[in-house]
Order: C-alpha cells, then structure tokens, then sequence
C-alpha cells in the first residue's frame, strides 16, 4: 500500500503531459492559418530589434512608444516598398508573356545562328544528337507560355478573390511584430525556463539560432536585394525591356547557393549576344561576373561577420525542399531548420566529448592510507 501514493503521482504527471501534448496539438491548428505571417512577424521582429532598441533610448524607456514607431518605420520604409515592388513585377511578368505569345520567339532562327558560330566538329556532333530538330521544342515553348499566361492570371485572381484573408494575415503579422518587438527579450527568456532541457543546451540553441536567422536573411537576403537591384539596373541600361522582373529573378536566385544570380545575367547575356545585341550581351556578362558575382564575397563577411556553419549542398537541399514544401517561406525556414539541426547534433557532440574528457580524468579512489586499493583483492 506504501507504493499507491507514488503510482497516483505517476499517472497524475503522465495525464498532465498527455492533456498538455493535445492542447499544444489543439493550438498549433487553430493557428495554422496564419503560420506564414507568424514566422515572418517572429523573423522581422529578430532583424529589427537593433532598431527598437534605438527607438527605446530615443524615447527614454517608453516601451509603447518605441515599439509603435519601429513598427511605422518598418511599414513604410520595407513592407510598402515591396507590396509596390511585387505588384510590379507581376505587372511585368504579364506584359512579358503576353508579347511573346504576339510575337513568339523563332527557335529556327536562332538555332541557326547559333549552329552557324560554331566550328565544323561540334556542327557534325549537333547533327549526330538530333538536336537540330526545334520544331517540337517551338511547340512545346507554345505551349509553356500559354500555361504560364494561365498560371500567372490564375494566381492574380486568387489573390484578388483572397484580399480579405491577405489583408486579415498581414494585420495579425504586424499586431504580433508589434508585440515581438516590445516583449521579445522577454518572451525569449521564458521560453528558455519552460523548454524541458538543460539550461545550457537552451542557451546555446537559441544562440545558435539567432545567428543563423542573422546570417541567413541579413546576410544571404541583402545581399541577394543587392545583386538583384544591380541586375535589375544594368538590364534597364542595356534597354532590356521587364528589367525589373528579371532583376527580382535574379535576388530569388542569388539566394539559392550553387546556382546564385548567375542562372539569370548568363543566360540574358547570352541571348543578347545570340539576337545581335553585341555590345549589351558583353556588358551583362562582363558586368555579372566581375561585379555581381563578387558581391557576395565582399559583402556577406561585412554584414554576417562569420560563417553558419552549414555546407552549402545542405542549404540547397532544404532550400529547395522548403520551398517545394511551404513556397516562398521555404527559402528563409529550410536553411534555418537545417541549421537547428546540425547545431542539435553538434551540441550533443559537445556533451558526449565532454564527459568522455570528464570519465578519463576522474579521480582513483584511495583508502585511508593513501593507498590504491587492489581491485582484485576486492574481487
């Protein structure tokens, strides 16, 4: 009978995780419906903290105030600009695909001028592949501007006809931005008191995590913004007409590692040269690999300050498996799940050397006399 109140305990503790896993369950799809805009609300309050703290001094520790101004400067100076940029380049994308269903492009044509640059060996080799055969590959890109035409005007309408949920999900990111920017610390601080681990595994979690999201969207998403921007500017200088569509192309690429900016300005380039734009296909290839390649190298060290840690096939891979998976959100939470669990593993790697360290330099048991004891004497 003494063990019934210990049982009693038992069942009572395992009844409390069970409601509290269910509950937890129960939470997490209610608010589903506005995961997006939380993850993006949680990720702009980490970015803009710096500034919210500037706005606090500013405003002699009024926490209210200080939150509503960074909240107004974050609106204007970010959110806007990019709700008329995205507009844009839809409007571009339109205009782009409408043309050349009109005035389609001759694969014939251009394939014969390509084929004609090249030297008599590789004509002979073309013509062994059947590669020379484009009338299939004319059809077929027929066919892929009027499904992208389709794509693009479904989606337009489905954002029109969804305006209301867009507008309700933007409004619940920036009331919970407004809340992350003033109580963040705070809320971070329980958060660590309330994880069910070591304190020391949580702390160094969480810093592993904020350096991830820092280097993640201030490192790879600037400078993504700015290679793009650059794209976009020399595409408007060499008279490309949807320069601002191909120069947004070109900042989504710029953050997919391995294929970077280059997957745009090389093939613009090359069209260029191939159509008889000479002097603008040199300036968009000299241009992309001298000065829009070697961004990154010159600004990531300036604004990141330190690597992640996370090999770059890594980051491709989760990359593109986020964006298969939640779309554009996937860009920014594949790298930061991946980076989450490789700090896991390497946290638990830490503890696993350091009690290995711990068990060799342990200290031998003496007797009385400051003797070792014989072990097989024990025995």
């Amino acid at each position: 009978m003494a063990q019934q109140p210990h049982r009693t305990d038992q069942l009572q503790h395992a009844s409390f995780l069970l409601i509290l896993a269910v509950v937890s369950m129960m939470m997490a799809v209610i608010v589903w419906p506005f995961a997006t805009a939380l993850l993006w609300a949680a990720l702009a309050a980490i970015m803009f903290q710096p500034l919210y703290r500037w706005m606090l001094r500013k405003m002699r520790g009024r926490r209210n105030a200080a939150a509503i101004v960074s909240l107004l400067v974050i609106f204007f100076a970010v959110l806007v600009p990019g709700l008329w940029l995205g507009a844009m380049v839809v409007q571009e994308a339109l205009v782009l695909v409408s043309a050349l269903q009109e005035r389609p492009v001759d694969l014939a044509a251009t394939f014969d001028t390509i084929y004609g640059m090249l030297p008599e060996a590789a004509q002979e080799a073309v013509d062994r592949s059947g590669w020379a055969d484009v009338s299939s590959a004319q059809t077929r890109l027929q066919e892929l501007l009027a499904e992208s035409a389709g794509m693009i005007a479904s989606q337009a309408v489905s954002i029109g006809s969804g305006a209301l949920g867009f507008m309700l999900s933007f409004g619940v990111g920036l009331y919970v931005m407004f809340f992350l920017l003033r109580d963040g610390e705070r809320i971070g601080r329980t958060l660590l008191n309330t994880v069910p681990v070591e304190r020391s595994v949580s702390e160094r979690l969480a810093e592993r995590f904020l350096g991830i999201v820092r280097a993640t969207i201030k490192g790879s998403g600037v400078v993504g913004l700015v290679q793009g921007a650059m794209g976009a500017v020399t595409f408007f200088l060499v008279g490309l007409e949807s320069a601002l569509l191909f120069g947004v192309l070109m900042t989504i690429f710029a953050l997919v590692p391995v294929i970077g900016a280059g997957a745009v300005y090389v093939p613009v380039g090359l069209w260029l040269l191939v159509t008889g734009a000479v002097w603008q296909g040199v300036f968009v290839l000299a241009f992309g690999f001298i000065v829009i390649s070697s961004a990154d190298n010159v600004l990531r060290p300036i604004l990141v300050g330190r690597d992640t840690g996370i090999p770059d096939w890594i980051i491709l891979v989760t990359t593109l498996g986020g964006i298969s998976f939640l779309g554009f959100s996937g860009i920014v939470l594949g790298p930061l799940v991946a980076g989450l669990f490789l700090a896991s593993w390497s946290i638990l790697q830490e503890y696993r050397d350091e009690d290995a360290r711990a068990s060799e330099v342990a200290p031998i048991a003496v007797d009385a006399s400051g003797r070792v004891p014989d072990a097989d004497a024990a025995d």
